[in-house]
């Protein structure tokens, strides 16, 4: 574990509502879970605070992310495209990602949720290594941004 990522991640999460910080908190221990030995790459970007989950530091190897925005979190799939969605859980209709809006950690628990995590798991080409420990890295920083905090409540 890098301590000082995870400072620096808590700085980023700190611009957001109490709100969106206890959702994002609780979704991060939900895929912490399900995904042990994960690397936690972290981009503070324009439009949102994004951590990607891979078996490795490359980010072609991630397989899932969140992005914090300031009214939602949603749970991408970064191949989710070519990925199977028998439950028709996946929004989106880019070329590669789908996503999963998350308005409550609990979602995480759902049977559909879990199949399709499952799924992206079983296809991932790295498996994770559940014998290493978590680990964050901050990969970017944007020297610009958008409020953190809805509209109304800055």
């Amino acid at each position: 574990m890098n301590a000082t990522a995870d400072r620096q991640f808590a700085e980023f999460l700190s611009k957001y509502d109490p709100a969106m910080v206890r959702l994002t908190r609780a979704v991060l221990k939900k895929l912490r879970a399900l995904l042990p030995g994960a690397v936690e790459m972290v981009y503070d970007n324009y439009n949102a605070l994004v951590v990607g989950f891979s078996p490795t530091e490359r980010v072609s190897d991630a397989l899932l992310s969140i992005g914090i925005y300031p009214r939602w979190l949603n749970l991408y799939f970064l191949e989710g495209a070519a990925l199977p969605d028998p439950y028709r859980v996946l929004e989106g209709s880019g070329k590669q990602v789908r996503r999963i809006m998350l308005e409550r950690a609990a979602t995480l628990d759902e049977p559909a949720i879990r199949a399709t995590i499952a799924l992206a798991l079983d296809r991932a080409e790295k498996p994770f290594d559940s014998s290493k420990p978590r680990r964050m890295v901050v990969k970017s920083v944007s020297a610009k941004q958008r409020s953190r905090r809805p509209a109304g409540a800055r």
